[in-house]
């Protein structure tokens, strides 16, 4: 039996025990007239008979599908003859990915020799003879899980409690879900960052202003020993989130303006649906039309005034970049302006202040807070895109200041240093999550500073 229908089982049975255990209490009340006599609503007493007839069996289905498949191989490799077992960790992951190809029909690699067939089939019967009792297993469980929750069914039984607690506990583990994912992120980055700094002296990472990764895999390849600079990239990432940010911070803050004061209901109408659309482009899109449309015309514009502009320019990733982000900056101003309370506008406008004077000097510095969060969090953004980077800026590693000329960022590193077939015990594959590492801690920064920023300075309003 599938996995799939096993649980569309157990949810049917869940249900029936919701309804008999419902049923149950209205029964006990002798009918709807003496609901009173009851600690619960009878609906209580029916979620309580379903959540013990469903998470008990949901549970040993989880924990049997998750130790199953290490049991039956360990099983399968105990049989093979002892020349196969002898193999290498590697060779045997291969011959137990064939052994399960040849049992699921799937294409085997290599030759199909008889102790292969006898593994596979030994392979099939220990999986039919698994789910077999998995099923038994959690039907049974649920069925007696249902009836033990409908025995319990007394008037005075706080149903309603006891519910209460499992949903409470239900959303308790539901929000540790991303704080154990975070976790688990940054430790696995660190983890390996630090064996990176075990190779490469961190001073040499944060200072060092050559960026050149590549290394000498083997001892008998003739390669370079590596430069692991950084310098070079995080200057490369701020000269274009700078440009980014000199794009779309005044004309999204200005476009937050003039719908929040000065649009008609019918330009907002058709200006905001215009800007989700444009924050809903891929990334990817934007990085086509840099390569092939802004960056042509940047080098164009450049050669025609005297420049020297390379094809793949900071320049023409920055302005694609700060496009990309108005959309962002122009929805969080907006929101921080309109919800500044309408009579400090009014209060404005009835002391004979114009409709700029009251922007000015009334909404925009009780929005600025907002607006400032706002900025940041649009910084974090451009600090972490790469598509339009690697096809618009290019690889280069300069350590320049000039807009006119090719850089290369964190992002576009990280990605250039984990593609292929690499090492995973080389300087050059562990640099990637120190850059990564180094990535975390600037967007974290931004996020704790913007944050910062909004409470220092948020007013509070009645």
């Amino acid at each position: 039996m599938q996995t799939t229908t096993l649980t569309l089982i157990l949810i049917a049975i869940a249900t029936g025990a919701f309804y008999f255990g419902r049923e149950r209490s209205l029964l006990l009340a002798s009918g709807q007239r003496k609901l009173a006599s009851l600690h619960s609503l009878p609906g209580y007493y029916g979620y309580y008979t379903a959540i013990w007839a469903l998470l008990p069996a949901l549970a040993v289905l989880l924990i049997w599908l998750l130790i199953e498949p290490r049991i039956i191989v360990a099983m399968i490799v105990k049989a093979l003859p002892d020349a196969q077992r002898a193999l290498s960790s590697g060779e045997l992951n291969l011959l137990v990915n064939n052994i399960r190809n040849y049992a699921t029909g799937d294409i085997v690699a290599g030759d199909i020799e008889p102790f292969l067939r006898d593994a596979a089939t030994q392979y099939q019967h220990l999986v039919a003879v698994s789910r077999h009792l998995l099923v038994t297993l959690s039907i049974g469980l649920a069925t007696l899980g249902g009836v033990f929750a409908w025995r319990q069914i007394t008037p005075e039984f706080r149903a309603r409690n006891r519910v209460e607690t499992v949903v409470g506990g239900l959303l308790i583990a539901a929000s540790s879900i991303a704080i154990l994912t975070t976790i688990g992120i940054v430790m696995s980055v660190l983890f390996e960052a630090i064996r990176f700094f075990r190779e490469v002296p961190v001073t040499e990472f944060l200072f060092g202003l050559n960026w050149s990764p590549q290394t000498a895999i083997r001892a008998d390849q003739v390669g370079s020993s590596g430069s692991f600079g950084a310098i070079p990239l995080f200057t490369g990432t701020l000269l274009i989130t700078g440009i980014a940010m000199f794009v779309s911070v005044p004309v999204g803050i200005m476009t937050a303006i003039y719908l929040a004061e000065y649009s008609s209901t019918r330009i907002r109408s058709i200006t905001k649906p215009v800007l989700e659309i444009l924050a809903g482009i891929p990334t990817v899109v934007y990085g086509f039309f840099a390569a092939l449309t802004v960056a042509p015309i940047v080098r164009r514009v450049g050669e025609s005034m005297g420049f020297e502009v390379a094809s793949d320019s900071a320049l023409a990733a920055g302005l694609v970049m700060g496009i990309m982000i108005i959309p962002l900056v122009s929805s969080l101003s907006d929101d921080a302006i309109n919800a500044v309370p309408r009579a400090m506008r009014d209060g404005a406008l009835a002391l004979g202040s114009t409709r700029s004077e009251t922007m000015i000097k009334v909404l925009l510095p009780a929005a600025l807070p907002g607006i400032v969060g706002g900025v940041l969090l649009a910084v974090s953004r451009a600090i972490g895109e790469t598509m339009i980077v690697v096809m618009a800026a290019g690889l280069a590693a300069n350590l320049t200041a000039n807009p006119l000329e090719a850089v290369t960022t964190v992002t576009v590193q990280i990605v250039t240093l984990l593609v292929g077939d690499q090492e995973f015990d080389s300087a050059k594959t562990l640099a990637a999550f120190a850059l990564g590492l180094m990535l975390f801690l600037i967007t974290l920064g931004l996020n704790v500073l913007g944050l910062q920023v909004v409470r220092k300075y948020r007013e509070e309003y009645d």
